[in-house]
Order: C-alpha cells, then structure tokens, then sequence
C-alpha cells in the first residue's frame, strides 16, 4: 500500500469511541495517552485490546508495565481526549483520577473503566496489541463520547439539533419495566406507544412528563430509537428507549416485550418499532431506524446495558 495516509482516511470512516489508555511508569508516575483502537475480545476470561504505535514514546512502559488502564470518555470529556492526545507536560493535573484495584490510573465522569493485568503482547505491523485481562471496571452508564473522520459527535448533540430544528415533532418511548412494554390506547380500540407532540422550547423532558402525567410513572430515557417521518402527516417523530419506574400504570397497559399486540396496532411505523425491540432484546443489541413510516435503515450503534 503505497498512500498511507489515503489508507488512514479510510479507516476513519469508521465510527468508534474515544478513550485513554493509562499506566504507572518505573518510578510510579502516571502516563496515558488518548486511544480509538479499542476492542473488547472475550468475557471468559475477561480480556479487552487496545493498538499501540511502536513509534510511542509510551511503548517500551506500557509494553513492559504489569497492567494497563482504559478509561472509555463520556459526551461532556472532549478535552480530556485532547489533552491526553497532546504533548502537554502535566495530562493528569486536567483530569479528577484515582489507582484502579490493579494500579493503574482510572478516571472520574468516564462512561465507563477497565483496569487490567497483562495478558498478552501480540506484533501488528507497525503496532503492537497489548491485550489486557479486566481485573476491576466500572459502568457510569454516561454516553460515550464518538469519533469519525477526524472529528467528534455526540448523540446528545445530534439529539439536540433534532429536536431544535423540527416544527412539527412526536415525541415518543418504547417504555419497558422487567420484560414488560407500556402501551396506551390509539383512541381507535387498539394500541399504539406514548406520544406527546413538542412545543416549542421543549427538550425530551416533555416525554418524561407527558408519562409522569397520563400513566403516573416515571421515566427515564435513554438513548435514540427511532427517527421516522409520516409522509401522509407530513410529521417527524423521535422515539427514546426507557426506563419505567414502578407502580401500576393510570392509564395504558403492560405486555410481554416478546407477546406485545401486534394485531391491535393499527400504525405501522408503531408495530415496526415494537416488534423490533422485541427481537433486539434478546439478542442485547439495539440499534437506531432512520428513514419514514415504511422504508428506512437500522444503525447498530448501542448495546444493551
């Protein structure tokens, strides 16, 4: 391959995470570097990867070290990344960070953490993968912060330039409680999701109002599900996965995520998200449509947690 750098422009079409890879060098001292090549490799044993150039300052330390960290960035971490993917003389004197129970650096306000032990060092080319066995992590449930092409997206942003620009807008939940999904009535005798139409101003907080208000339960939402346009109502509609608080519902009804009535759904679009979420669920891997009422694509983007 004679365009190295045509080649790296291609590799970064793929969309991935943004982390930063942390050790304790001889001396004890911290050091850690900002990192997308990050995969996970196996539950039993738990084992992760990360790639390191061989031109890394970092590479005869993280090569040679007992362990290695990865602290996985939340939406809100951007210049952490940028810190640690600079050559600034102090990285840790920016971040709020502590040893893991295997001694290497793990970060707070991180979407989540590994601290791992040695496991393997495997030759790549012009990098090595340091695999790592996960001896501790942790799980904030934040969103991640992502990377493509050279630059930085959130969902949360995308989200919020959605919600900002749409005049005529749906808001809606694929709202589940322990395998049990609410649906509420379509007014036609059969059963659709929790819609509110946004005004204007209105975030997603809407939608956990709306629920808290007609059903009498509280919702928190997750992430995206669904971005779909009515083209016979000339209507956009942005659907959130969530969760139920408990309690009996005022108004709807729960059903078996994997038995929801898909024969009482009149709407289409409904009856698509609903069984989809049905079949995704088992598999604990759930993604986002994009498209209209009858045509459209899933995007793979997020796991179950």
């Amino acid at each position: 391959m004679s365009d190295a750098r045509a080649l790296r422009d291609a590799f970064g079409a793929f969309l991935t995470g943004v982390t930063v890879v942390t050790t304790v060098d001889d001396a004890g001292a911290p050091i850690g570097f900002t990192a997308n090549s990050f995969t996970s490799v196996s539950l039993d044993p738990p084992l992760l990867l990360v790639c390191l150039a061989k031109t890394s300052r970092n590479y005869a330390t993280l090569t040679q070290a007992k362990g290695f960290g990865v602290n996985i960035l939340s939406e809100v971490q951007k210049d952490v990344s940028n810190t640690f993917a600079r050559p600034v003389e102090d990285r840790f004197a920016a971040v709020d960070w502590r040893p893991g129970p295997h001694g290497s650096p793990v970060f707070a306000d991180v979407a989540a953490w590994f601290d791992c032990a040695a496991h393997d060092v495997v030759d790549a080319g012009d990098h090595v993968i340091l695999i790592g066995r996960v001896e501790g992590f942790g799980n904030s449930g934040k969103t991640g912060l992502g990377y493509a092409r050279g630059g930085y997206f959130t969902p949360a942003l995308a989200e919020r330039s959605l919600l900002a620009s749409a005049e005529s807008l749906l808001l809606g939940a694929v709202a589940v409680r322990n395998s049990e999904i609410l649906m509420v009535e379509d007014g036609k005798g059969g059963w659709t999701l929790p819609f509110v139409e946004k005004a204007e101003g209105d975030g997603m907080e809407a939608l956990e109002d709306h629920i808290a208000a007609t059903a009498g339960l509280t919702l928190a939402t997750g992430l995206l599900y669904s971005v779909y346009e009515d083209t016979m109502m000339g209507r956009q509609h942005v659907v959130y996965r969530g969760e139920l608080g408990e309690g009996t519902p005022q108004s709807g009804r729960f059903f078996p995520v994997q038995a929801p009535p898909l024969a009482e759904i009149a709407d289409s679009a409904v009856r698509d998200i609903v069984k989809r979420y049905g079949a995704e669920s088992t598999l604990g891997n759930f993604g986002v449509y994009f498209g209209n009422q009858e045509k459209g694509r899933v995007h793979a983007v997020a796991a179950k947690g």
